[in-house]
């Protein structure tokens, strides 16, 4: 063993002895966070509606026309092209992509039979991989650049392959890596030519309101940019209050063209007899507005910041002379992104977990769970405390260390 692999280990060890006990496999907010919005639980003083509608009662599928209000001057927006419904965007995406299959979408047939594909950028979200696979949809990488995925790629595979139905697209703070994409992204985007006349942009906007710093990077509107581009139901775009309220007690919505929410409203009527109205009625009481939800994640950002410095810092203290390792540095959104060498991510999720720390299982970041060079480490500051992340990432550091040295 060389002296450099021996440190390595000497270091690695001396950090196991702690014993901690710290699991940072999602991007969960914090307890301090969640206290940001404990008014929610005094925000009900009545449960009528500004219409006078009875928010205990069944109706109203497409939400409450003051929540659909809220979310229209968050996304930019008509309220008439939102619905709000369920308590996580996730739910909704899920539902989408099923009633695609099953029933198609305006200007196609049910993509069942079809054999349909789905573009994935990588490093990506997990879950949208998941449900690709649980409903039998083929996924094929494509890489992203620091400007949003490689459009040359992508507009070669959907010029020419009808099967690809649609694209999986986190386009700000992109999880893992923080991608923002730029504005001529967005607009190649919304203008490329598709094979499938059918083909859907799945927008998942999680960390639309989610800044970091004082910049609030703003990026291109799909929804006008397609509309522009001669494409109005090309994007469905996703967002919700589960990282601004409370992660498992929030209000989820879609917002897309009249086309895509008559037929969002048609199948989901099939589903569902009217949402949860009560927790919209309440979220819209604290939350009121763009600026006081703007107000409100710059508290969120309070709290979060110090974690992603600290992680960055303990990075560079141990890291910054590795060859071959590289992290991310977001401006906004829940992860950073580790990059090993190649073989080396695995190995590294596997020691730190040995010293207490778990993490994402290697892969989560690619389809079907591969990641080709098996190289990304998705890292979660949110909830472990101030103390403990800057722990874990010394110990992170510290395996990723070892496994490369030994």
């Amino acid at each position: 063993m060389t002296t450099a692999a021996h440190s390595a280990q000497a270091q690695y060890d001396q950090f196991r002895q702690r014993g901690l006990q710290l699991d940072m496999s999602r991007g969960k907010p914090a307890p301090e966070q969640l206290d940001l919005s404990n008014d929610l639980l005094d925000a009900l003083p009545g449960f009528r509606a500004a219409d006078g509608t009875d928010a205990r009662n069944y109706g109203l599928g497409v939400g409450l026309p003051e929540a659909r209000a809220l979310f229209g001057g968050l996304l930019g927006v008509p309220a008439a092209q939102v619905a709000v419904d369920s308590s996580a965007s996730l739910s909704l995406m899920h539902d989408a992509i099923v009633y695609a299959l099953l029933n198609g979408v305006p200007g196609g047939q049910p993509w069942v039979g079809q054999q349909p594909v789905f573009l994935c950028p990588v490093p990506g979200y997990d879950r949208h991989f998941s449900i690709c696979e649980a409903r039998g949809i083929k996924m094929i990488n494509v890489p992203l650049k620091d400007d949003g995925p490689d459009m040359d790629i992508v507009e070669q595979l959907v010029a020419n392959d009808p099967a690809i139905k649609g694209m999986w697209c986190v386009p700000k703070y992109s999880n893992p890596s923080g991608t923002v994409y730029s504005d001529a992204v967005v607009r190649r985007l919304a203008a490329m030519k598709t094979a499938a006349p059918d083909f859907r942009l799945m927008w998942d906007d999680a960390y639309r309101f989610h800044h970091l710093t004082d910049a609030k990077v703003r990026i291109a509107d799909i929804l006008a940019e397609c509309a522009s581009a001669g494409h109005p139901d090309r994007a469905i775009v996703f967002a919700s209050t589960s990282k601004v309220s409370w992660a498992g007690s929030g209000i989820a919505a879609l917002a897309a063209s009249p086309a895509n929410i008559a037929w969002w409203t048609r199948h989901a009527g099939i589903r569902s007899i009217g949402p949860d109205k009560i927790n919209q009625l309440r979220h819209v009481r604290l939350l009121k507005d763009a600026a006081t939800v703007e107000a409100l994640m710059m508290r969120h950002a309070a709290l979060l910041k110090p974690k992603f410095d600290a992680v960055l810092a303990q990075f560079g203290a141990h890291l910054g002379d590795v060859a071959g390792v590289s992290w991310t540095v977001p401006k906004g959104g829940y992860f950073i992104d580790l990059v090993t060498p190649p073989g080396f991510a695995r190995k590294t999720i596997a020691l730190a977990k040995e010293a207490g720390i778990t993490l994402t299982p290697a892969g989560a970041a690619y389809p079907y769970g591969v990641d080709p060079e098996d190289s990304h480490i998705r890292i979660a500051p949110s909830f472990p405390s101030l103390p403990e992340i800057t722990q874990a990432a010394e110990g992170i550091a510290l395996a990723l260390k070892l496994a490369v040295a030994a």
